[in-house]
């Protein structure tokens, strides 16, 4: 039976061709599961800066560089690109379909599948598709550091003689091992030679590959696909893949069948078990794990981050001190009343206001650049004095927690209760990265296995997940009335996200994922990683954020000079009411659609500033709550219309709206009732 929710979910997409990567085979495509250091390796061929972060989801689209390779003759430039990463070429997530894509669609001269050498067992099953699919590879032992370190043995030699392909060891992050590297690729661009190992099926189940190969149509395989490798994914039960050849299903299914009795017959196993049983074969008497040892401080460390007991304490630490303290407290307290009053207030705006009205002979025209909407008194105090600030010290923090290798482990420890509201360990990474930026974090949904998790993630981040701007200036009014206010205010706002999520998780189809996660090395936060990352996204960030905040100003000028925004401000002032906040309060809602944290710097202000008397504990916190629920911004709302759909972003837009007001009048009603604060 389907759900009453099903049609939100729209229509399944299926895959596309995608073009070339590289013009003629002067290229390199870099392959391999997330959290192996392959964006490290991506900077240190290109010396181009990608965000390199220890979680799945870094790499969303396809990030292009060039590299400098020396032939002997001379030195020239290769192009270079790094897709998301994948596990296998039978992809689960939005991200890995990206991968797959790049690789199917790939005219590379050689493809680096870049591995972390301690899960070479796991990895290596791979590298044994790519090579059967015919392209050229280098194996790239990342990690080998910790590799060695942590004391496992690989006869490297032997492996690259038994797969017929250049294998070689490398620690990105150091440069160690790169020129060996580059090397290799010059090689095999000047040779082009390479015998890799075959793979040993039984003849009857070639047959069937070479007789599904057949029924494919020429013209609806991808450039660089070969059919016999095409037939080996849809056997394996690839139905997206079989869809876009036009394979009649009900044939399909009778092969799927016949594999499944010929693998049998021959007392063999068929894919995927099939390529993990060669890759064992591979590695036996080269490949040792380390015996019987004491664990290192940093794997104590790192188990005790997954275990509840010490991980949730930990979580708080890195809240309480990272977030509330130095964030909420120092960046948009201090610093923030710092720019706003002593500079910006004080100095730059006066200034900007009499060079106005000296200039400019209109008033109307005053008030664009100079009013209480001007495009300089608030579209650019507002983008330097309250939000950059906020942003930067976010993301400083952000930088320095996922750069130690926290997050997957995070992730692990939430697994539990997220699968409660429908998804797992993996959307606490979208969540996390909410917390930063929503449309961000919104585009990261596509890292989620099923259409259901990334449905009821980009629903969730739309409602209860506050943008680091919005967050810190909210933090720094809750602040100033006492911790236990913040906390409660965190508090209210978890338990709509797990009340919410529960409830869509029963009525939206499906079922969640199961989860499973490389775990990276923990390591010391690295300070010129932590600030080129930090850096690297506020350039990002306000690329993207000034002229929104710039358009808005524009926007809330012209509803104010035409008296929209009167009426509008009319129209809520009951809302305000039933909140039991002062009418002004209207204002803050209506220009949070355009910004979050336009709306959450105006209840500063207000709180500060409100001509009816300054708003009291209860107010601030109700109006706290319910801005922080309230709609989603227009560039958030723009990037679900592009993810999931316009049905779904009105529908969820709607939802959002009432959830918010009734969450804010059950709390007035409370406070009104029971004056805790």
């Amino acid at each position: 039976m389907n759900s009453p929710a099903a049609g939100l979910l729209g229509p399944t997409t299926i895959e596309h061709q995608p073009p070339e990567l590289f013009a003629g085979r002067d290229g390199i495509l870099l392959i391999g599961s997330p959290n192996v250091g392959k964006s490290s390796l991506f900077n240190a061929l290109t010396g181009t800066y990608v965000t390199v972060s220890n979680y799945p989801g870094t790499t969303v689209g396809i990030s292009l560089g060039r590299m400098k390779l020396d032939f002997g003759s001379g030195k020239e430039h290769i192009k270079v690109a790094d897709p998301p990463g994948l596990y296998s070429l039978l992809p689960l997530t939005e991200e890995e379909r990206v991968a797959r894509r790049a690789i199917f669609a790939s005219n590379a001269h050689c493809i680096l599948h870049v591995v972390d050498s301690k899960n070479l067992p796991r990895q290596l099953p791979l590298t044994l598709r790519l090579l059967e699919a015919g392209y050229p590879v280098i194996l790239v032992l990342n990690l080998w550091d910790e590799f060695e370190e942590l004391g496992y043995q690989l006869d490297v030699t032997a492996l690259s003689s038994r797969l017929g392909i250049p294998v070689v060891c490398t620690v990105a992050t150091k440069g160690i091992g790169i020129e060996e590297l580059k090397k290799a690729i010059a090689k095999i661009f000047s040779h082009g030679k390479f015998q890799p190992k075959k793979m040993p099926w039984h003849k009857s189940l070639v047959e069937l590959f070479d007789q599904v190969a057949g029924e494919i149509p020429e013209e609806r395989l991808p450039a660089h696909l070969h059919a016999r490798i095409a037939a080996i994914l849809v056997l394996e039960g690839d139905d997206r893949l079989a869809k876009f050849l036009g394979l009649d299903p009900e044939t399909l299914k009778k092969h799927r069948a016949r594999a499944r009795h010929l693998a049998a017959q021959a007392f063999s196993i068929f894919a995927p078990l099939f390529y993990k049983h060669v890759a064992d074969n591979l590695l036996q008497g080269i490949f040792r794990e380390p015996g019987d040892r004491k664990p290192q401080l940093r794997e104590r460390i790192s188990r005790a981050l997954c275990n509840p007991l010490i991980g949730f304490p930990a979580l708080l630490v890195v809240l309480y001190f990272g977030f509330y303290q130095f964030v909420g407290q120092f960046g948009a307290g201090t610093v923030v009343g710092w720019l706003e009053e002593d500079v910006f207030g004080a100095y730059i705006n006066p200034f900007l206001n009499q060079v106005a009205h000296q200039t400019l002979p209109w008033e109307w025209l005053q008030k664009l650049f100079v009013g209480d909407y001007g495009v300089l008194t608030l579209g650019i105090t507002y983008a330097i004095a309250i939000v950059l600030p906020v942003v930067f010290f976010f993301f400083l923090v952000f930088s320095m927690v996922e750069d130690s290798g926290y997050f997957p482990r995070l992730a692990m420890l939430v697994d539990k209760g997220f699968k409660r509201i429908g998804l797992n360990g993996r959307a606490v990474i979208p969540m996390v990265l909410g917390l930063g930026c929503d449309t961000m974090a919104t585009m990261t949904t596509r890292t989620l296995e099923t259409r259901k998790e990334r449905f009821l993630a980009t629903f969730l981040l739309s409602l209860a997940i506050p943008c680091s701007a919005q967050l810190g200036i909210i933090m720094a009014l809750l602040g100033s009335r006492g911790l236990n206010v913040w906390l409660a205010y965190l508090g209210v706002i978890l338990l709509i996200l797990f009340v919410v999520g529960w409830v869509g998780s029963k009525i939206l189809p499906g079922q969640a994922a199961s989860f499973y996660m490389e775990l990276p090395p923990l390591r010391l936060p690295k300070l010129t990683n932590v600030l080129r990352k930090s850096f690297a996204r506020m350039r990002w960030y306000f690329a993207e954020v000034v002229p929104l905040f710039l358009a808005a100003s524009v926007i809330l000028w012209a509803l104010d000079l035409s008296g929209g925004l009167a009426a509008l401000e009319r129209g809520m002032r009951p809302l305000m009411g039933i909140l039991g906040l002062p009418g002004d309060a209207a204002e803050s809602f209506l220009i949070g659609f355009f910004r979050r944290d336009f709306g959450a710097a105006g209840l500063f202000k207000l709180a500060k500033e409100n001509p009816q008397g300054a708003m009291s504990t209860p107010q601030i916190f109700v109006a706290s709550v319910t801005l922080t629920l309230f709609v989603p911004c227009v560039a958030q709302f723009m990037m679900m219309i592009k993810e999931r759909g316009a049905k779904f972003a009105f529908v969820s837009l709607g939802l959002v709206t009432i959830l918010a007001f009734a969450t804010g009048a059950l709390l007035n009603a409370f406070l009104t009732a029971v004056p805790i604060f």
